[in-house]
C-alpha cells in the first residue's frame, strides 16, 4: 500500500493504522487523520492506497478530540481512586473545562496531589482508547444499568445504525467524537481547584497555537453559568433528552416562553443596577461574535425608556479610523480588530462634550468607502439621558481613558448555553456562535458558509486578544443563550453545512459541525417570538 503525506510517500507490506502510519511519518501527537475530506480514526487500519493529512490540537477538530480524551482521561482517574464517585462536565470556561466532583467529603490539596499523579500515572502508561461499534439499542442498555438515564435517552437520538463507545481500562463511554489513539498524547494540561469540589481542567490553546495558558479565574462567568444551570434543573429541564421530549410531545412552545421570560428578567435586573447607580451616563455592552449584542442593546434601551429615560444607542465601528489609516498586523493585513482601529481621540472628545452637555454631531461610517460621514446627525446629554454603547473594546478602559469611571456602566454578554446533552457532553459555546453566524451571515448578509468558517480563527483571535482579558470588569454578566434555541437554527444550519463542496478546506469543520447537531430535535421557527434574541440570527 502506498500512503502519501505532505508530498512524501511510503509504501507499506501490510495494513497498519493510521497511527502508526503517523508514527512513521515522524509526526507526534496527531489527533485524527483526513482523508479525501473525510475524518478518519487513528484506530482505523489503511488497507489501499491513500492520501492522508494529520490533524493536531491546533486545528479545531484536533483541539476538540484533545478536549474529549482529556475529559476521559479524568473520569478515569478519578473512577480509580474513587469507585463510588461521580463527574459532571458542567461547560467551557475561559482557557479549560469546568467539572464536578460528587463524592463523600470536600476535596483536599491531597485529594488534587493524587488525581494529578493518577492523571500522569495514565499518560505515561499510554492507555489505548479502544473503540467498540454497538448497536444503539447494546449502548442504551448499558447507561440504564449505569442508572445514566440521560445518556441512555441520547442513545435512542442518534441517526447511525452504530454507536462508537471507547474503552478506556476497565471503563466504557461515549463523547460525540473520536478518541486520541492513546493517552501518551494528552500530556499538557493543568488542574485548578476552586472550591465546592469544582475543578477547572486547563486546556491547551487554539489562540496559542497548541500552548498550554495561563489559567484565569473568572468568577463571574461561572456565577453566572451556575445560576442558569440551577435555573435549568428547578424547571426539570437540566439535559438535552428532556427539551427532546417536549419537542415530541408537542409542548415545547411553553418551555420557549420561559426562556424567552427569563431573558426578559435578565435585562430588568440590568436595567435595575443601572438605575441605582446615579452617575452613570455610559453604558458600555461588549461580546464575542454572535452574542447577541445588536438585540440585548435594544431591549436594554426600550427597558430604560419605559422607566423614564432617555436613550441614545452608538456603536464604536462608527468611529473607525478612515481606511488609509488603518493599523495593520505583523502580516501587513489592515487590523479591524485593534483598539487603534477606532479614532480614539474623536472618540474621547465626543463623550467629554457630552458630558460638558454640549450637542455634538455622530458620525456613521461607510464601509463601503472607508470613511466617516457626517451627516447631521447631533446629540445631547440631557439630564436623563443615557447612552448606551456598543464594540469589541467596550470592556478596555483604554477606550475612554479620560472619563472617570464613575459614569460608566460595563456588560459583558455570552450565550452560555447552560443545557447539557449529558453529565459527560455540553454544548459548546464557541459551537453555538459559530452556528448562529453561519445561519446569520446567510440570511441577512449574502456571506457563504465557507467564508463565514474561513473568518472564523480571525474572529476568534480579536475576542481572545480584546475581549476576554477585560471580562472581569464588567460590572454584570447577561447569558443570552437560550435552552431551546439549537433546535430551531438546525432547521437553517443543516442546508448550508451540507452544501459544502467534498473538495472544501471547510469541509471537515462542516461535517463536526452537523454531526454535533444529530442530537437535536428540531423546532419550527414560527413558534419563536418575533422579539426573541433569536431572530437576530435567523431573521
Amino acid at each position: 500500500m502506498k500512503v502519501t503525506y505532505q508530498n512524501e510517500t511510503k509504501i507499506f507490506s501490510k495494513p497498519i493504522t493510521y497511527y502508526e502510519a503517523s508514527q512513521q511519518f515522524g509526526v507526534s501527537h496527531a489527533m485524527v487523520a483526513l482523508v479525501n475530506f473525510n475524518l478518519v480514526s487513528l484506530s482505523d487500519k489503511i488497507t489501499n492506497d491513500v492520501t492522508v493529512n494529520f490533524l493536531d490540537i491546533r486545528h479545531v477538530t484536533g483541539y476538540k478530540i484533545y478536549q474529549a480524551g482529556l475529559k476521559y482521561l479524568f473520569l478515569e482517574a478519578i473512577n480509580e481512586l474513587y469507585p463510588n464517585s461521580k463527574v459532571k462536565f458542567l461547560h467551557s470556561v475561559p482557557k479549560g473545562i469546568l467539572c464536578e466532583v460528587n463524592i463523600n467529603h470536600e476535596l483536599t490539596s491531597t485529594d488534587i496531589s493524587r488525581i494529578k499523579g493518577q492523571m500522569a500515572h495514565l499518560v505515561s502508561s499510554s492507555e489505548p482508547f479502544i473503540p467498540y461499534h454497538l448497536k444503539p439499542i447494546d449502548a442504551y442498555n448499558y447507561y440504564i444499568q449505569l442508572h445514566e438515564e440521560e445518556k441512555a435517552e441520547m442513545i435512542k437520538t442518534l441517526s447511525s445504525d452504530l454507536v462508537t463507545m471507547y474503552r478506556l481500562k476497565n471503563s466504557f463511554n461515549y463523547f460525540y467524537t473520536f478518541m486520541p489513539y492513546d493517552t501518551s498524547s494528552l500530556n499538557r494540561y493543568s488542574i485548578v481547584y476552586i472550591g465546592k469540589n469544582r475543578l477547572v481542567l486547563v486546556c491547551p490553546s487554539l489562540a496559542l497555537n497548541g500552548k498550554l495558558p495561563d489559567y484565569v479565574h473568572y468568577d463571574n462567568i461561572i456565577n453566572n453559568f451556575m445560576e442558569t444551570q440551577s435555573w435549568l434543573k428547578l424547571i426539570h429541564c437540566p439535559y438535552l433528552a428532556d427539551v427532546n421530549t417536549l419537542v415530541s410531545e408537542q409542548k415545547i412552545q411553553n418551555f420557549i416562553s420561559i426562556n424567552e421570560i427569563r431573558f426578559h428578567e435578565d435585562i430588568l435586573k440590568c436595567s435595575e443596577q443601572i438605575m441605582q447607580s446615579k452617575d452613570v451616563k455610559f453604558i458600555l455592552i461588549a461580546g464575542p461574535s454572535s452574542s447577541g449584542k445588536t438585540t440585548t442593546t435594544k431591549r436594554l434601551s426600550t427597558f430604560l425608556r419605559s422607566k423614564g429615560y432617555d436613550t441614545i444607542c452608538l456603536s464604536t465601528d462608527d468611529f473607525f479610523v478612515e481606511r488609509k489609516d488603518t493599523p495593520r498586523n505583523a502580516q501587513g493585513e489592515m487590523d479591524f480588530e485593534c483598539i487603534r482601529a477606532i479614532d480614539l481621540e474623536l472618540f474621547n472628545d465626543t463623550l467629554n462634550r457630552l458630558l460638558n452637555h454640549e450637542k455634538v454631531e455622530i458620525p456613521e461610517y461607510n464601509f463601503k468607502e472607508g470613511k466617516k460621514i457626517f451627516n447631521g446627525h447631533y446629540i445631547e446629554l440631557k439630564e436623563n439621558t443615557l447612552i448606551l454603547i456598543e464594540g469589541l473594546h467596550c470592556l478596555n478602559d483604554d477606550l475612554l481613558p479620560f472619563i472617570d469611571n464613575k459614569y460608566k456602566f460595563k456588560i459583558y454578554l455570552s450565550p452560555f448555553m447552560p443545557l447539557n446533552i449529558d453529565r459527560h457532553n455540553y454544548i459548546s459555546t464557541l459551537d453555538l456562535r459559530l452556528i448562529r453566524r453561519i445561519v446569520r451571515d446567510s440570511k441577512t448578509r449574502g456571506v457563504s458558509v465557507e467564508r463565514t468558517i474561513l473568518d472564523w480563527k480571525m474572529v476568534r483571535n480579536g475576542e481572545e486578544n480584546y475581549i476576554f482579558p477585560y471580562v472581569s470588569q464588567a460590572n454584570i454578566i447577561i447569558n443570552t443563550a437560550l435552552a431551546y434555541e439549537l433546535g430551531v437554527l438546525k432547521v437553517y444550519a443543516l442546508p448550508l453545512l451540507y452544501s459544502v463542496a467534498l473538495d472544501s478546506t471547510c469541509y471537515s469543520e462542516a461535517r463536526r459541525l452537523i454531526k454535533s447537531l444529530d442530537p437535536f430535535f428540531t423546532i419550527n421557527s414560527e413558534i419563536v417570538p418575533k422579539d426573541s434574541i433569536l431572530r437576530e440570527f435567523i431573521g
